[in-house]
């Protein structure tokens, strides 16, 4: 490969955070100009943190991190920073556009139209929908006309139309793009490769190949390690008990002995660290409120926003235990605002039953207090404090000891999501409202999500884009906010 073909080289990087946590042991890698690869790795990896070393925010330990000369890069992020939420539309550009003022309007039109979205300007930025900040963000990195994009889970929020539009973006696409993303089939859809960041090692793996295929690889490589390692594992006790036989024997025999033992110890030394696979969190149940019953919640109106301004149309919904709601529409309907009135209980033509608790599963994690310690956001939740009770729900979630005097601030996307779950199971509801629950989730952990909200015996409503984990959860009902528009 030509030197004048690399966008970015990884030369023993090292880094490591001041509290002594680990993310790269060591790790070396090249990419090609025009590459296109996921960044692959399970939830606290530290995929956000590579990308920070990527973009300069942040410099490694030890170690070199080499971008080609001349080369700009981008970052589209996983959620809108707080301090620009209450940016209008046109600062939030300015903000990001690196070229001359006169030309910001031009290229904030270009942008708008590369992710299909249409908003006024002058708006600020917290009024639109997380499928439409989403479109925002990655809007964002466009505007910068980056020689590498970094996208940090580009699909979170979309609708299916948003997806599809990112995909013929990316497929069309011809400079470098480093995608964070647990969908695995949009993924599937452009990438040429994977780097897979391991949390165990602290190394980066790369891959050559579309996602399926590297999936696979990784696979037979696993098995064919694992079958090398029992060979190794068999030889090494044959020879132990050779070696302990002649030992015994005496005189000259020891020597023998004393060589077996060696040929065993070199074979223990030639066995592979297997790579400890992600592994998905326990099977988990969200127990039921006692002592509820009747009507849980009660909707008679809704409001949908209609050519930009709200609109408040009839509906007739009551949801009792053991009955779920998947609530849909396009980006920018109103989906967010109506779960977040229901989950006040200030919505007008919306009633709650008094005193039943509701669990609030937030897009963005603002349920969540960013201050607190892991440990204090989830017995805060507990009606009745059992630390060993909350310790052991909260092991199921993979959150060990190791994070629990770690601020919320702190955590991955990822492992705020599994902290709000956790806290989902230890508030024990009679009604589950939740707002795409499988953002930022490693995927290997959305069949034991589905599992458990398919069980759920309370009432439930839902929002979600995706399809794949909609199709393992029970609905028995569907409101289509979308469909209320041209009533």
């Amino acid at each position: 490969m030509g030197k004048e073909a690399l966008a970015i080289k990884f030369d023993d990087v090292c880094f490591e955070y001041p509290d002594g946590k680990m993310t790269l042991d060591e790790t070396s890698f090249t990419l090609r100009q025009g590459a296109k690869v996921a960044l692959m790795g399970q939830n606290g990896a530290g995929k956000t943190t590579l990308f920070n070393l990527i973009h300069g925010q942040i410099k490694p330990t030890s170690g070199r991190i080499l971008v080609t000369q001349g080369q700009t890069i981008a970052c589209s992020q996983q959620v809108i920073p707080r301090d620009q939420l209450s940016w209008t539309v046109r600062d939030f550009f300015a903000h990001y556009f690196r070229g001359e003022d006169y030309d910001l309007d031009r290229s904030i039109n270009d942008v708008m139209q590369a992710v299909n979205l249409s908003i006024d300007l002058g708006h600020v930025v917290e009024q639109f929908s997380g499928g439409q900040q989403a479109r925002l963000l990655l809007a964002s990195a466009l505007i910068q006309d980056p020689d590498i994009l970094l996208l940090d889970e580009p699909t979170n929020n979309l609708d299916a139309e948003g997806v599809g539009h990112l995909m013929m973006f990316l497929m069309s696409y011809d400079k470098t793009c480093i995608v964070i993303s647990h969908d695995a089939d949009f993924l599937n859809t452009f990438t040429d490769g994977v780097l897979y960041l391991d949390v165990w090692t602290h190394k980066v793996e790369q891959y050559v190949g579309d996602y399926y295929v590297v999936v696979e690889e990784i696979k037979a490589r696993i098995e064919k390690e694992r079958m090398e390692n029992a060979r190794y594992e068999k030889e090494i006790r044959d020879n132990k008990e050779k070696a302990n036989y002649f030992a015994n024997k005496g005189g000259k025999m020891r020597l023998v002995a004393r060589k077996m033992r060696d040929k065993a110890q070199e074979m223990e030394e030639s066995k592979v660290q297997l790579r400890r696979e992600d592994q998905p969190i326990r099977s988990f149940t969200i127990p039921l409120q006692e002592d509820i019953g009747g009507d849980i919640i009660t909707i008679d109106f809704v409001s949908v926003m209609v050519d930009g301004a709200p609109s408040q149309k009839k509906v007739e919904i009551r949801l009792q235990k053991n009955e779920h709601l998947h609530l849909v529409g396009p980006n920018g309907v109103g989906k967010t605002t109506l779960l977040e009135k229901l989950a006040r209980a200030d919505g007008v033509g919306a009633t709650i039953a008094e005193g039943v608790r509701v669990g609030y599963y937030r897009q963005d994690f603002s349920t969540l207090d960013f201050e607190q310690t892991v440990f204090e956001a989830l017995m805060s939740v507990m009606r009745e404090k059992d630390e060993e009770v909350m310790r052991r729900v909260a092991s199921g979630f993979q959150l060990t000891r190791q994070v629990m005097d770690v601020k919320i601030l702190h955590l991955s996307e990822g492992q705020k999501g599994l902290v709000a779950l956790a806290q989902l199971t230890l508030l024990e509801p009679g009604l589950l409202i939740l707002d795409e629950p499988t953002n930022h989730i490693n995927f290997r952990h959305v069949p034991v999500i589905a599992e458990a909200f398919d069980a759920y015996k309370g009432a439930m409503i839902i929002v979600s884009h995706v399809d794949h984990f909609m199709d393992q959860i029970r609905i028995d009902h569907t409101l289509d906010l979308g469909s209320l528009i041209a009533k």
